[in-house]
């Protein structure tokens, strides 16, 4: 379980989270919705402890992750992580399988001998095969953020972070990627938060959804309740309309 209380983090006079409050249940899927520059990607790098808050309280098994300063104890903590990268993040100069296999010499103990079996293995998973050896500047868009997924399960994890899964890819692909996601939510038992501005995949891989928005949580539900939701906020943005209390800027999306 993950559990959030009262998370602050600013850069330098800019306040991104004011207070966020937010429980992940024992393999549930949490989808963190709002608008461009709320703090939702800020939010997985403070879970991951990439980012150290301000103030508040993150506790993943009832340890609190602020209070780890020393760098083993923080590496110890991050193995139980996998995270897929907004951008996918792939080396250019790696092949499919060495980016696969990437972080299990920081990560695991498993021998060098076995990372191209590993990587094959998680590939599978995902719906590739024979890729191994091709370079990133080869792949489409999909098979990308497909690769992308493999190298977020290779260490196996208990938790995984998706930094907008879907982005970038045509309405079909963003199908097969949500669905892929769910896949792995069956096949690995994993946790996990997803934050995405794609509603469609929100109500599709969520078992509960978060609206983020001035630095703090508005609501938490299913996506059968967010989808008929009264809160204006929520509503708003869910529908996808201009008019209402959220007030957007053309700079905002700089």
């Amino acid at each position: 379980m993950i559990r959030v209380v009262g998370l602050r983090k600013n850069f330098g006079s800019r306040m991104v989270l004011q207070g966020v409050d937010l429980t992940v249940e024992s393999g549930e899927t949490m989808v963190v919705i709002g608008g461009s520059g709320c703090g939702k990607s800020t939010l997985l790098k403070c879970v991951i402890g990439l980012v150290r808050p301000n103030s508040g309280l993150i506790e993943v098994d009832g340890a609190d992750v602020t209070r780890l300063h020393d760098e083993v104890e923080i590496a110890d903590y991050r193995r139980k992580f996998g995270y897929c990268f907004q951008e996918g993040a792939l080396f250019d100069s790696l092949s499919v399988w060495e980016n696969v296999t990437f972080g299990l010499k920081y990560l695991t103990d498993v021998p060098e001998g076995r990372y191209r079996a590993i990587a094959q293995e998680k590939l599978e998973l995902v719906g590739l095969r024979e890729v191994e050896e091709l370079r990133p500047a080869q792949l489409s868009g999909g098979m990308k953020k497909r690769v992308a997924l493999a190298r977020a399960i290779a260490a196996e994890p208990q938790y995984i972070l998706y930094d907008e899964p879907t982005t970038g890819l045509d309405p079909i692909m963003s199908d097969i990627i949500s669905d892929l996601i769910l896949d792995l939510k069956e096949k690995l038992g994993v946790t996990s938060i997803a934050v995405t501005h794609d509603m469609r995949s929100a109500y599709k891989i969520g078992d509960r959804i978060a609206m983020l928005h001035d630095g703090k949580v508005l609501g938490v539900a299913s996506p059968k309740e967010i989808k008929t939701t009264t809160n204006p906020y929520i509503r708003q943005f869910v529908e996808g309309v201009s008019q209402g209390p959220i007030q957007m800027k053309l700079r905002d999306y700089d």
